[in-house]
């Protein structure tokens, strides 16, 4: 309890910074549109949101309440042109500093949610008194019901996550078109400095072979056994060169036999575990295949290992790979590296890479590409009943908690002769505060009953997938 207190306190101790802000915003906006100042204004968003993130970090850590963050993306740094200029409208500039001054106006000036923050700014002090009441009397359900206000006004909208989805899948598209064109060159390369050279080499041959077949037979013979030689080692690298495109095996028979049969190829000894429910799409199955197949590689040319051991498993929705090997350690996954070059292979699929690799060793390399088993991705979807219990109770608390308890206990607490339909001032005069109370109680109860409908159902659901997994 005396903590709570103390968290409150926190909270009234910023209601003073937010009342001495108010002015200071204020006059920079003004400043900014009214007399042209506008470099204030970057420094009044700054501020504001500076505030706005303060309050959302501390209710999520008081509270489990999660507030996101509503701004649209950054823009990218400029782009300068073939000539070196960076062009902004019909101006040119020769530094990158006024085109990236310029974009990064706009987008705080074009955000709704910097407006948003002004406005929760404004309104702010008025509901952290309003809820005084109930920050004295139950202080964990006031800064429970005070970070669910505060995420109205300060929580990411569905435009402000399109637009983050939209900026993260055009960056998860440039990162597959350069892995893409990395991909082709290293096939060309291949193909140009092996095969197309054996090819040539085997041309020439045939060519000295039609000359000398006439006048030196038994020599014509021996640069024909060349020849044969020749191309069975061609047909090796253009098998080598198709198992680095698709591997035939991952295609025919899935991921596990894919990497078994990497295993068996490796010099190293190679223990595999896999446990997957089903198979899944071939470009995830491609993508770790060949995380794997370079996390190998890694371990044979420079970890000094001797063994490596991988793990295949389902962890919830995702598809979770460890790798591990008892060599040197040290990793690190410098720019132009084979690890740079896995994580820019899972970004096309939201994965993500963990390295563990002191030196010494061991390294572990754990790989998690979420949202790959369809059947487990989707969300607990609530039976109609329950869904309709959460509907009604969010759609009727905030009236006793607001016009029957807020409301009637500011006209309580100050006396103000109006009953209107504020049923608790209708009663004798011992029992109006208790009703008052009760009522925000009633309405604050009704907002956690709701929500905890739902956490019991997801759980509920997550334990019967996790014994449905143990029991196969």
């Amino acid at each position: 309890m005396l903590q709570r207190f103390g968290q409150v306190a926190v909270l009234f101790a910023l209601l003073l910074v937010e009342v001495a802000l108010i002015p200071l915003a204020g006059a920079m906006i003004m400043l900014s549109f009214a007399l042209g100042m506008v470099f204030f204004f970057p420094w009044q968003a700054r501020l504001v949101r500076r505030a706005a993130e303060q309050h959302r970090r501390l209710l999520r850590a008081w509270t489990g309440v999660e507030i996101e963050a509503p701004y649209l993306p950054e823009p990218p740094p400029p782009v300068p042109m073939a000539d070196g200029l960076y062009r902004v409208d019909r101006t040119l500039y020769k530094s990158p500093r006024m085109p990236a001054w310029n974009d990064r106006f706009k987008w705080l000036l074009t955000d709704p949610a910097t407006w948003r923050d002004t406005l929760w700014l404004t309104l702010d002090p008025i509901v952290k008194i309003g809820l005084l009441p109930l920050f004295v009397l139950l202080p964990a359900r006031g800064l429970r019901l005070y970070a669910l206000t505060v995420r109205l006004l300060l929580g990411a909208t569905s435009a402000s996550r399109l637009a983050v989805q939209i900026t993260h899948l055009r960056q998860v598209r440039n990162l597959a078109a350069d892995s893409q064109a990395a991909e082709m060159r290293r096939i060309e390369r291949d193909l140009h400095d092996g095969t197309q050279a054996r090819l040539v080499a085997i041309g020439m041959t045939l060519g000295a072979v039609e000359q000398l077949i006439d006048d030196n037979p038994a020599a014509a013979k021996a640069l024909l056994a060349k020849t044969r030689d020749a191309s069975a080692e061609t047909l090796t690298e253009l098998r080598t060169v198709i198992r680095g495109i698709h591997p035939p095996v991952l295609a025919e028979r899935g991921l596990a036999d894919a990497v078994r049969a990497l295993a068996m190829d490796s010099p190293l000894r190679v223990k595999v575990d896999v446990e997957l429910p089903h198979r899944l799409e071939p470009p995830v199955e491609a993508a770790a295949y060949f995380a794997i197949s370079e996390l190998l590689a890694n371990a044979a040319r420079h970890s000094g290992a001797e063994s490596v051991a991988i793990d295949i498993s389902v962890n919830g929705a995702a598809l979770r790979v460890t790798v591990s090997d008892d060599g040197m350690g040290g990793a690190v996954p410098a720019k132009g590296s084979g690890l740079t070059g896995i994580e820019r292979r899972l970004a096309a699929f939201d994965g993500v890479l963990a390295l563990h690799s002191p030196p010494g060793g061991p390294t572990t390399v754990t790989l998690d590409i979420p949202h790959v088993l369809p059947e487990q991705a989707d969300q607990a979807k609530l039976p109609p009943r329950k869904a309709a219990t959460i509907a009604v109770l969010y759609g009727t608390a905030w009236c006793p908690i607001f016009p029957q308890g807020l409301v009637t206990a500011v006209f309580k607490a100050f006396h103000i002769d109006e009953r209107s339909w504020f049923l608790a001032l209708y009663l004798p005069e011992p029992l109006q505060w208790p009703v008052i109370v009760a009522n925000i109680a009633l309405g604050t109860l009704m907002y956690i009953a709701a929500m905890r409908i739902r956490l019991v159902h997801n759980r509920s659901l997550v334990l019967g997938r996790v014994g449905g997994l143990g029991s196969c």
